[in-house]
């Protein structure tokens, strides 16, 4: 019985090594690509971020001043017909009242916050409590 052995001279291990530097690179090549490209998706969902919290806190900014202001007319109306007449006349441009509802909109361009408050009595003074807080967005322009 004879036996052959088979012998892999310094070429094989030398092409050997260049598939595994070439195996290597590509692999290292996607990771930095996939790396980038989780990079920019983070600073875009973060810009997303901020101007939501920046439309919720005008919203709030926005409550805040009818609240004053609702107080303000609860100290001069008689009862709550006068209240909500007063109210009416004296409310801030780009809100409106329906019954006892005081409706708004919060935008910056890509986004729109609808915003509802209803007025309710508290204590023998009115205050206002959210009903409504809905965000609408375009993402198109975004995200392309």
């Amino acid at each position: 019985m004879r036996r052959s052995r088979i012998s892999l001279g310094p070429g094989a291990a030398s092409l050997i090594l260049i598939i595994v530097i070439l195996s290597m690179s590509v692999l290292g090549i996607l990771s930095l690509m996939n790396a980038r490209n989780d990079m920019k998706l983070s600073g875009r969902s973060a810009q997303v971020i901020e101007s939501v919290y920046a439309l919720q806190a005008k919203a709030e900014e926005s409550l805040a001043a009818l609240d004053a202001k609702l107080s303000a007319c609860a100290k001069t109306a008689e009862n709550e017909e006068m209240l909500l007449q007063i109210l009416a006349v004296s409310l801030p441009e780009g809100m409106t009242l329906d019954q006892k509802e005081v409706a708004w909109t919060e935008t910056d361009g890509l986004r729109t916050l609808e915003c509802r408050a209803e007025i309710v009595p508290e204590n023998q003074t009115y205050r206002l409590r959210w009903t409504t807080h809905r965000l609408t967005a375009v993402t198109e322009d975004i995200w392309n």
